[in-house]
């Protein structure tokens, strides 16, 4: 590798990270709101995911951010095996919005 080449980098990328994410934030949504999550499944399935869809999920993503500066004292915590990290929320948001959605 030469100095100009840039190292290879082992982040995932933004598809990634969002075909990681997204299930865990359906079977979230299905407890709360089983129908909007069985149509952002479907629309999921199809390839493509509504305005509101879009929104839900880039605000799920916000909100579900564990992995960050603060002690376990301090928060936050939350509940489940899937870890969100800052980086995986930008990472869902650059995602949504590459595809037209405003977020």
């Amino acid at each position: 590798m030469t100095e100009s080449t840039p190292a290879p980098t082992h982040t995932p990328s933004d598809q990634q990270v969002v075909e990681r994410l997204v299930p865990a934030w359906l079977a979230e949504a299905a407890e709360h709101a089983p129908r909007a999550a069985d149509h952002a499944e479907q629309a999921w399935r199809e390839g493509r995911l509504s305005a509101d869809a879009a929104r839900e999920l880039a605000d799920w993503a916000t909100a579900r951010v564990t992995d960050t500066a603060f002690n376990e004292d301090e928060g936050p915590v939350r509940e489940g095996h899937t870890r969100v990290t800052v980086a995986d929320k930008e990472a869902v948001h650059r995602w949504l919005r590459a595809r037209g959605h405003d977020i």
